[in-house]
């Protein structure tokens, strides 16, 4: 059975090492797929578990010159759905509610961060005296005599040591990872830094034992402060590019932080205080004013109004009362609320979002692919050309110190780490702007071809409309009460089980109307019903019925012809053979169809819809919000097939839908979007997923793509136009037609630089808000 699991990776700086870990896990027999993902440094690897396991896997990421290690928990199932904890779900001793392992993972970050800026202060300290020092008798800066090389060379050649060493054991990671990549022959960016500065400073020591000789010409070939330099600006840039890629997950924390520690069960009447993870199904939770709601459920007693703001992105508070449903992470605005845990741990709604957001921030897109080829056999084409360069150089008749600073200058200004965050930053940031404003996209793949779409086919019963028919008209005859009507419609409809008779009686309800008694019901079918409603026979129906018996309803065919051309289903009623008048029905559209199907338009895609409804009825919709073509009639088995037909035409086709119906549909499509609103099985099928029932959405998930995926293309755009012209400069083109040779350290800052300005460009999109929707 191929089996899927997710493993952190530790010791990866570069895309280089991602190459060289999915190689290596991809030749473990067994193995289906292996991605690894630079910025959540993880691996992701499908696997036959009857040939290979997790300790194969883990071997050969070993092999490799990294670790992986499996993850304690994912965010999404870090609570247990059942049985968890002490007897009676109390904490167990010594048990802390605020233990997990996203708090450890996280604070492990964090104190990796610290360590970096610790070694970063070190390196510093001591390479700017070394730079000033070294630099300064040619530039005319103030230096102690004993400082001068020409006076006091073998002091001059000491200290520029002694200060290069706290730079190198700041840098020592470098070292200790470059060289063991490069033996497993897998070398990455910290092989190019290692082996570039490394050979600085086998050159320097050199340089010194011959000072120490008595050659003081010697002090002109000293690169110490090369070396230190170099250290400390590659320390410097992944201090900020680890600082830039802990804010690309602040949506993911964000969500997490929404999930309460603890949550006040009431055990035999008895507030208990136990943490989240313990909490069980079945439950009854008492939750106070101010505080978040801790798991799902259902309200038991008690009213308030809730926040869901930080999942639906809808700003206004939802009334509660009992029978409705709680969402884990929401907040209870004012009064107590009761209520009874439905789902817990990975099985909330809360968690299934965050485990969403984190597969698709941990998967890759398609666009990503030629820089993962180019990551593969990039060190070792960086190298080549640092070798060759230099050699060229020295066969030219340039001195060996010359060609060691073109082969240091193209060791270190290679920046494979852009390449490598150039895609997964971008996704990281977009996918988690998306969570919250309420837009989910499952995976990479959904999230660059959602922007291709330019056709966008909607469902109608439950998308574009409410999904429930309400009454919308009430059209009473001459001469007779419109509240009497609706109350002898009610009261009839009451015993009829039929959406239509739903509808009727819940508008007599909003009104308050006290409705007569009824004695005898029935059923037409094809027709209405017929009841004896205050000891008068009752009828409401279609035409069709009225005629059968014998009820003149030509007053009022005018107005139920219009009523039908607008989509609604226009019902007479009759009371003793006499029209009282016409009640209309309708599935009435949501507010914000038209103005998501405008600002599409807008976007320069077309619309459709799909319905099994009848095509005046279908007609009526698609005119009402501006729809460019209607599909009606469609049997629900149909619905895959009518996308595949637009698909035929070349077009990129999302459909939108929210029923078990949509799921063939919402699969056969290129991109499917389903209403959060509306059935797993539709969610399921779908990859973005509409926390709201706005359709507006629809066009914010579209428009968020297009960003998403126009900044990976500026990421890589800079980051293969960084590489393609900065090398050549490295090399020395530039100087060999009479411009200027680059320094190592400028070298060393333009890669630093180039990593930060890839996750800084994406950290843009954070402030992406959808365009407004046109209002028609």
């Amino acid at each position: 059975m191929i089996k899927t699991e997710t493993l952190e990776l530790r010791g990866m700086t570069c895309a280089s090492c991602a190459a060289a870990n999915e190689r290596a896990v991809r030749k473990v027999a067994g193995v289906a797929e292996a991605s690894v993902n630079l910025a959540t440094e993880t691996l992701k690897v499908s696997f036959d578990d009857a040939a290979a396991n997790l300790d194969d896997i883990k071997a050969a990421v070993k092999k490799a010159g990294y670790e992986a290690v499996e993850r304690a928990a994912p965010a999404a199932q870090k609570a247990r759905a059942t049985g968890a904890g002490a007897a009676g779900g109390a904490a167990a001793p010594g048990m802390t509610a605020s233990a997990n392992p996203d708090d450890e993972h996280q604070a492990a970050k964090e104190r990796e961060i610290r360590s970096m800026k610790a070694k970063l202060a070190v390196s510093a300290a001591f390479s700017l005296p070394l730079l000033y020092i070294a630099m300064g008798h040619m530039l005319g800066w103030p230096l102690p005599a004993a400082l001068h090389p020409m006076e006091h060379p073998v002091l001059f050649a000491l200290i520029q040591l002694a200060l290069a060493l706290p730079s190198v054991a700041a840098g020592w990671r470098f070292y200790a990872v470059g060289f063991r990549s490069l033996f497993h022959g897998a070398p990455n960016m910290d092989s190019l830094i290692a082996m570039g500065t490394s050979a600085a400073m086998l050159y320097s020591l050199h340089s010194v034992a011959r000072i120490l000789g008595g050659d003081h010409a010697a002090t002109n070939a000293l690169y110490f402060e090369t070396v230190g330099m170099i250290i400390t600006l590659i320390l410097l840039g992944k201090t900020l590019e680890a600082i830039s890629k802990g804010r690309t997950s602040d949506s993911i924390k964000k969500l997490m932080g929404l999930r309460p520690k603890t949550a006040a069960v009431l055990r035999d009447g008895i507030e208990v205080e136990t943490p989240i993870d313990d909490v069980q199904v079945g439950d009854v939770i008492l939750v106070r004013p101010g505080e978040r709601v801790p798991v799902d459920g259902s309200v038991l007693s008690g009213e308030g109004a809730v926040d869901e703001s930080m999942l639906t992105g809808e700003s206004l508070p939802v009334d509660k009362a009992p029978g409705s449903a709680l969402t884990g992470g929401t907040i209870n605005k004012n009064g107590a609320l009761t209520f009874r845990a439905e789902r817990v741990g990975a099985d909330t709604a809360l968690a299934r979002i965050i485990a969403l957001v984190e597969e698709a921030q941990g998967s890759k897109a398609p666009i990503a692919r030629l820089a993962d080829t180019v990551s593969g056999i990039f060190v070792p084409a960086v190298f080549a050309i640092a070798v060759v360069s230099a050699a060229a150089w020295l066969l030219s008749g340039q001195t060996a110190v010359f060609a060691l600073t073109i082969f240091v200058a193209v060791l270190t200004i290679a920046c494979p780490c852009a390449l490598g965050l150039a895609t997964p930053t971008a996704i990281m940031v977009g996918t988690g702007a998306g969570a919250e404003m309420g837009i989910l996209f499952k995976s990479g793949e959904a999230l660059e071809t959602a922007h291709k779409a330019k056709v966008v086919v909607f469902d109608k019963t439950g998308t574009i409309t409410e999904g429930k028919p309400v009454m919308t008209d009430l059209v009473p005859a001459e001469g007779v009460d419109e509240s009497r009507l609706l109350a002898l419609a009610a009261a009839a409809e009451k015993a009829s089980e039929h959406p239509l008779g739903e509808a009727v009686v819940a508008a007599a309800a909003d009104r308050g109307l006290a409705l007569p008694a009824v004695e005898r019901f029935q059923a037409l079918p094809g027709r209405g019903i017929e009841a004896l409603v205050a000891g008068e026979a009752f009828l409401l129906g279609n035409a069709r019925l009225m005629a059968e018996r014998g009820v003149d309803a030509r007053a009022l065919d005018g107005a139920a012809a219009r009523l039908s051309g607008a989509g609604k289903t226009p019902m007479y009623a009759a009371a003793g053979g006499r029209l009282l008048g016409l009640i209309a029905v309708a599935d009435v559209v949501k507010p914000s169809s038209a103005a998501a199907i405008a600002r599409l338009k807008a976007m320069g895609i077309a619309t459709a819809m799909i319905t099994g409804d009848s095509r005046p009825t279908a007609e009526a919709i698609a005119r009402e919000v501006g729809i460019d073509r209607v599909l009606a009639e469609v049997l629900p088995s149909d619905k895959a097939a009518e996308v595949a037909a637009f698909q035929k035409t070349g077009a990129v086709v999302a459909m939108v839908g929210d029923g078990i119906n949509d799921a063939p549909a919402l699969a056969q499509a290129d991109v499917g979007i389903a209403i959060g609103s509306g059935t797993d099985v539709a969610i399921e099928s779908a990859g973005i997923v509409l926390m709201r029932g706005d359709l507006t959405d629809v066009a914010a998930a579209l428009d968020l793509s297009r960003h998403v995926i126009r900044n990976i293309k500026q990421n890589l755009f800079w980051a293969f136009g960084y590489n393609v012209l900065g090398i050549p400069v490295a090399a020395g083109v530039l100087h060999a037609f009479g411009g200027p040779l680059l320094s190592p350290m400028i070298a060393a800052a333009a890669m630093s630089m180039s990593s930060v300005s890839v996750v800084s460009n994406a950290l843009r999109l954070r402030r992406f808000r959808p365009a407004r929707a046109v209002k028609t």
